[in-house]
């Protein structure tokens, strides 16, 4: 696959399918396992990979009612709780409900923080996930950076 920089991607970000394996692993369990995601490409950022709700696997999310936040490109997020037998893993994915012109396809779609859960893969390529609790995006072999999120890269 050819390399991307998150310095070719744009701002306002673009929404686009993609037909690559999305999967979502945690406490062995398979929780998403999808060809048919979309991602968000914005400067600076890796990929945001979102899962139609489909692809979930049954009871596993329950809305957290903790927080929410506003993208001024995507509109309001609520975030989703992991509800597994060993306990229950805080505010791991969000969504958007309402999404704001040009991101209706996103509505009830689900993105995970990789750095709240066990696995997750972009192929069969394991992710490494961005730096910071606040972007949650997946970086690749063929994704290159700098990435914001990091320790002083808030003022970029």
């Amino acid at each position: 696959m050819k390399t991307e920089s998150v310095w070719d991607y744009p701002r306002p970000p673009r929404l686009e399918e993609t037909t690559r394996r999305i999967r979502v692993v945690h406490g062995g369990v398979s929780l998403v396992d999808t060809t048919a995601a979309l991602r968000v490409l914005e400067t600076s950022h890796p990929p945001v990979y979102y899962v139609p709700p489909s692809s979930m696997a049954p009871g596993a999310l329950r809305a957290s009612g903790s927080r929410g936040s506003f993208c001024e490109f995507k509109g309001v997020a609520s975030y989703w709780d992991l509800v597994m037998p060993r306990g229950v893993v805080r505010d791991v994915a969000w969504s958007y409900a309402k999404p704001s012109p040009g991101f209706e396809a996103l509505a009830g779609y689900l993105a995970f923080y990789a750095s709240r859960v066990d696995e997750c893969w972009v192929d069969d390529e394991r992710v490494v996930p961005q730096e910071g609790d606040f972007y949650g995006g997946w970086i690749t072999k063929d994704v290159v950076g700098p990435f914001k999120g990091g320790t002083g890269t808030w003022g970029w």
